[in-house]
């Protein structure tokens, strides 16, 4: 690790709270992730992935930029990823999923607002975020008040470009959001100083289409009786995928799906015979965040779905491979983004039947919806959320917690008294 600090500070790192931070996230990855039994081998690859997303992972993403790549650091799944790579440089996800920053966030933006942003925010203001040195341009979005007014304080100049995403979903709304699309593809152009091509927007689509029907196999697996995978791992599978180089990740991921297929032939699952199948909807849980997972898989549930953005809304529809002329298939990558369920969207019955659809699809006996204490979108839309599973006859119980550990015996109270209650 010595050699990293010392590269980590050359950039200007604090390293000290940076090592403080990146211990309390091991320490609860040890605690939540590796105090498993009988996990699949080749988890032992996606584990690095997060162990080494802040250390190993900033030189490599350094070196590529020294050979003449940009780096492009990201808050949110809407972003086009396939642009990105086609003009040969470097997505990564920026987004904080530990309490440690949050106080240096708080000495400018207010305390009630998400703590993923006031995490993200607050590893950028401590200078403890390994990336931020090494980032060429961020790119920030409009999925909530919180993001939008932060992008104000924070000034679009330089460094920092913004897409609007409408609220609404209808055809007007999807060309507003085709030609932001356009104008990322030429800001990226401007940056990197390349000309977006038919043929690299085209490899790139292939790669990530790749990489979403790999993860899509993954998430099948948990739709047999008897997983051969928990939820736990899968969801640090998904949090890899926005942190590693997607042609290594998807390769190494093909690999994991080809050991869960012998595990699932033989039978062999994660241990917790007549456990409760369980579905999370909501919030994303980030690189740092396995608080709620944990507490559900060691208090007699297993979760089977992941309806969010660290779960089944990253991979859903691929990128259709349109014939044509570069603006096609730019259509087409706008297209396959503005599908994604946001809570952000209103009116939004295409989430609601969703989440219905996922817990039926994958057999949850009951969904637990996962807000981040001052997510206002995902908190009120529980309510119709609850009130459409409830129509199809599934239990439901909202949790609303944030990064700390303070609140674990609560959350354990009540999603024991969660499955307690779908038994009786």
């Amino acid at each position: 690790m010595r050699n990293s600090d010392d590269f980590l500070g050359r950039l200007g790192v604090d390293t000290a709270l940076h090592s403080k931070i990146v211990e309390s996230i091991e320490q609860n990855f040890r605690a939540a992730i590796l105090s498993q039994t009988n996990r699949p081998r080749r988890m032992a690859y996606f584990d690095g992935v997060l162990l080494r997303a802040h250390r190993e992972r900033v030189e490599e993403i350094a070196g590529l930029r020294a050979a003449g790549s940009k780096f492009i650091g990201t808050f949110c799944i809407y972003v086009p990823e396939e642009i990105v790579l086609a003009l040969g440089a470097v997505p990564q996800a920026l987004c904080g999923g530990t309490a440690l920053p949050i106080p240096y966030a708080e000495r400018t933006f207010p305390r009630d607002i998400c703590p993923l942003v006031k995490s993200t925010l607050g590893l950028a203001f401590s200078g403890s975020c390994p990336y931020s040195p090494i980032e060429d341009l961020a790119v920030g979005e409009t999925t909530c008040d919180a993001k939008k007014k932060s992008w104000d304080v924070l000034g679009e100049e330089g460094g920092l470009h913004v897409l609007e995403l409408p609220q609404k979903k209808g055809e007007g709304n999807l060309e507003l959001w085709r030609r932001e699309v356009e104008a990322f593809k030429t800001r990226l152009e401007e940056l990197t100083g390349g000309v977006l091509t038919r043929e690299r927007l085209s490899a790139a689509v292939r790669l990530m289409n790749r990489k979403r029907k790999a993860l899509a196999v993954l998430h099948d697996f948990r739709r047999l009786e008897n997983p051969p995978v928990s939820g736990r791992d899968v969801l640090v599978v998904t949090q890899g995928a926005l942190l590693d180089d997607p042609e290594r990740f998807t390769a190494n991921l093909e690999a994991l799906n080809d050991e869960l297929r012998d595990r699932a032939a033989a039978g062999v699952g994660p241990g917790r015979d007549g456990a409760t199948r369980l579905m999370v909807s909501g919030c994303p849980s980030v690189m740092g965040n396995w608080k709620l997972h944990h507490v559900i898989e060691t208090s007699g549930g297993l979760v089977v779905c992941d309806e969010t953005c660290t779960g089944t809304r990253y991979f859903t529809n691929a990128v259709e491979e349109r014939d044509g002329d570069l603006a096609a298939q730019l259509a087409a990558i706008a297209d396959r983004y503005f599908k994604i369920d946001c809570s952000c969207f209103t009116p939004n019955d295409e989430r609601l039947a969703s989440v219905v659809d996922l817990a039926r699809r994958y057999r949850a006996a009951g969904v637990i919806h996962y807000v981040l204490q001052y997510c206002h979108t995902y908190h009120i839309e529980a309510i119709r959320a609850a009130a459409a599973l409830k129509s199809a006859g599934i239990p439901s119980l909202k949790i609303e917690t944030d990064y700390s550990e303070e609140d674990v015996g609560q959350l354990r109270t009540r999603v024991e008294a969660f499955l307690e209650g779908i038994r009786a």
